[in-house]
């Protein structure tokens, strides 16, 4: 039996979009599909329809024109926003819709357990198959939830609706309704990122990991995270919706679910929003999963996903954590969404990663988006407690775990440069940072990302080099109580037993050019790295040389760790046309006179007692 005879086969349900409305009564809460799958013509239709009066419309996000939320419907339509779009906006915000906060993964719950009851579901499906199962296609979603749980379900079977597979089909026999349709599906086409979203994604996708499973969302910030994972390998994929972004990833073999932990060699989604050629791809595509939001966003099946990435996007985000997402002071802007789910259900993956990304500032650089409290009547929609990863532009703050001090430290330095002062200075008001805190003030350009890199040492073992950063100040601290009494003479010729807050600041005093510091770490990410050395240089303005000084933590000493500081520091003062390094080192102090010796640099040498002083000129060269 073919799938174009459905209209005969089924031909006591068809009937025509006016007919279908005709079933909406005064008082009726109305179901309407969600994003791209939302259906048309039946919304037209409900719209148009004369004689209702004070009928509830619910939906997630619809791409659709809302004209069931105009003004000149009077009091025919309230609508129940669960994700607030941009066609349904001002109507909150105005009075006449509302808005319901909930977490994504909790809306099948309401019209399942009958707290929230559907009298009608208008939803949109592709023509029934040869068994008579129609494909929710675009949106699963709540979508299925809602068509399980209503009194009514009329059903828009759209031709062009893609056949998806999954957890997301729904029988003819259990719709009362079908409305034949051939219209094209709604199509949202990302443009291509600008250069701030590229940056942010640059910092993202240093978090990333080969064999991850990413959840990525719609808008620029996650599509741009795609172009920069071209050298990953077996990624996969289990997010709430996606986008055209990941298609070429799948195509070149980078995205292949191949070492996922939960449905291994599966695209886990729940929706997509995009253009055609999106469609087309998951069009009885086996790669390709859609399943409820009850399951994709449940927290526990989330965690079941070993490395799990999640990339979510804020509004602001205060000195201490909180995460404001879905308003703009009072004016309610968006929705909790998936956020919150992804974050709790990532932060308890094995590896995994919850990130939030937000631009440094908004209206055109006018306003921070690191903020010492959330304006006035902000939601909080992730909790300090929950949040991990913090990522703008300037580099990613990591803050699960910290003090709060620790954590104003590192958001203010990952905010505008324009703004961290008065950050700086609002957060030493509330006490919230050391009132003596040194400052840096940096132009956007200063900090020497250049210089970031791995580094492969002797024992083959792989550590992190890059410049010092002013919320370096804990690890060094950890770092200098592991040190050996020898250490700590060799590099301070003298015996300290404490390094406090006062005194370690003095090694945070660099401006990336005439005071410059390096450090080694175990790893690339904040969340886990452990300072093993630091390289400090300090030029004289008089002579063109600086001074340079070396600490190796005790167990790393003699895996090369000194020498490949050493190539770190030349190249970083090189940059700034340094002449050349000076240094005093203790006589006995063997392995540090070699790093100096050995660097293919010649060096003049001067004993004077039991040290030795050191000029090592340079041989000036274009480093770019």
């Amino acid at each position: 039996m073919q799938k174009a005879n459905w209209q005969e086969r089924f031909a006591d349900k068809v009937v025509t979009a006016e007919r279908a409305a005709a079933v909406v009564s005064t008082g009726h809460r109305v179901f309407v599909g969600s994003g791209a799958g939302e259906p048309q013509t039946l919304v037209e239709a409900l719209s148009a329809k004369e004689g209702l009066n004070d009928t509830e419309i619910i939906h997630l996000l619809t791409l659709g024109v809302a004209t069931y939320t105009e003004p000149r419907l009077g009091n025919r339509f309230r609508h129940n926003a669960y994700f607030i779009g941009p066609n349904v906006r001002q109507a909150v915000n105005e009075g006449r819709a509302d808005y319901t906060p909930i977490f994504l993964s909790e809306i099948p719950r309401l019209f399942r357990s009958g707290r929230v009851v559907i009298n009608v579901a208008m939803i949109e499906v592709s023509p029934p198959d040869d068994h008579g199962y129609c494909s929710f296609g675009v949106s699963t979603d709540i979508v299925k939830a809602a068509a399980e749980s209503a009194h009514i379900v009329v059903a828009e079977v759209n031709e062009q609706m893609p056949r998806a597979l999954g957890d997301c089909f729904i029988h003819a026999r259990d719709i009362h309704f079908m409305v034949p349709s051939n219209r094209p599906i709604l199509e949202a086409v990302q443009g291509e990122p600008d250069e701030l979203a590229r940056k942010i994604a640059r910092h993202i996708a240093n978090l990333v990991v080969d064999g991850a499973t990413l959840q990525l969302g719609i808008g620029t910030i996650p599509d741009a995270v795609l172009h920069y994972l071209n050298d990953f390998k077996n990624l996969g994929v289990h997010t709430e919706m996606f986008s055209d972004g990941i298609i070429p990833l799948v195509e070149r073999g980078i995205i292949d679910n191949s070492r996922k932990t939960l449905h291994r060699g599966k695209i886990i989604s729940s929706f997509v929003i995009g253009s055609r050629k999106l469609y087309d791809f998951i069009d009885n595509n086996p790669l390709v999963e859609f399943h409820p939001t009850e399951y994709v966003n449940d927290p526990f099946i989330i965690a079941q996903n070993d490395k799990m990435i999640s990339i979510n996007s804020a509004i602001e985000v205060d000195l201490t954590g909180q995460v404001c997402s879905d308003s703009l002071g009072t004016m309610f802007y968006s929705g909790i969404g998936g956020q919150v789910d992804f974050v709790r259900g990532t932060a308890r993956s094995k590896g995994g990663r919850p990130i939030i990304a937000l631009p440094s500032t908004a209206d055109n650089g006018t306003i921070s988006r690191i903020v010492p409290t959330l304006k006035p009547g902000a939601g909080v929609v992730t909790s300090r407690g929950d949040v991990h990863y913090v990522v703008t532009e300037y580099g990613s703050a990591y803050l699960h775990g910290k003090s709060v001090r620790e954590r104003a430290m590192a958001l203010i330095n990952v905010a505008h440069p324009r703004f961290r002062p008065w950050l700086m200075a609002e957060a030493k008001n509330r006490k919230v940072v050391y009132v003596d805190q040194i400052e840096m003030s940096i132009r956007p350009s200063v900090y020497p990302e250049e210089l970031e890199r791995w580094l492969e040492l002797k024992d083959t073992s792989r550590v992190f080099l890059r410049p010092l950063k002013l919320t370096d100040e804990p690890l060094i601290r950890d770092l200098f109580y592991q040190l050996s009494p020898e250490s700590i003479q060799y590099r301070f010729f003298q015996m300290l037993k404490a390094l406090p807050h006062k005194k370690l600041q003095e090694f945070l005093r660099v401006d990336y050019e005439a005071d410059m510091a390096l450090v080694v770490l175990t790893n690339s990410t904040d969340e886990d790295a452990r300072l093993i050395a630091i390289a400090h240089y300090l030029k004289d303005p008089r002579s063109n040389f600086a001074e340079a000084a070396f600490l190796v933590r005790d167990d790393w000493q003699g895996k090369g760790v000194g020498t490949q500081l050493m190539k770190g520091l030349v190249e970083a003062a090189q940059r700034q046309r340094i002449a050349g390094f000076t240094a005093d080192v203790l006589a006995n102090n063997k392995s540090m006179l070699r790093v100096f010796h050995q660097h293919g640099l010649p060096v003049e040498s001067r004993l004077e007692g039991n040290v030795y002083s050191l000029k090592i000129p340079f041989a000036q060269r274009d480093v770019g």
